[in-house]
């Protein structure tokens, strides 16, 4: 049985937020997007659904994380090569996203990270788990 995963995602304005994703060459999936949401693919099972705050809140009994004062989550997305991770945080960066931190090279592996126009964060990552040092 394939699985897929739908992150969800509370957003203020949905079409600047997908403006922001498509610069970052995400696309979206028309068959779940509409004017309350928007599904954004990130690979072949993975999912984010973009949804404006009233929708969003339809479905919970708490209150939405103001993403902006605090973290709920940290999303990862894996690429092909430290190229592609300065690629898409450049990109990221262009299109209006903060970086929050700096850099992490751990030989075996290299993230970035960045806050998207709603707060959310991103990390960017390229790992070779054969440099990975397993003692």
């Amino acid at each position: 049985m394939s699985r897929e995963i739908y992150i969800n995602l509370a957003v203020k304005d949905l079409n600047k937020t997908k403006e922001f994703f498509a610069k970052l060459g995400f696309k979206f999936n028309p068959e779940f997007t509409d004017k309350n949401a928007a599904c954004m693919i990130i690979g072949e099972n993975i999912n984010v659904m973009l949804l404006v705050e009233k929708f969003f809140k339809s479905f919970i009994k708490k209150e939405i994380t103001d993403a902006k004062k605090n973290t709920e989550v940290i999303l990862a997305i894996s690429v092909e090569n430290r190229e592609k991770v300065e690629e898409m945080i450049k990109l990221a960066l262009d299109a209006g996203a903060k970086e929050p931190r700096k850099p992490q090279d751990y030989g075996w592996m290299y993230n970035r990270s960045f806050e998207d126009i709603d707060g959310h964060l991103w990390e960017v990552f390229f790992m070779d788990v054969s440099k990975r040092d397993n003692k």
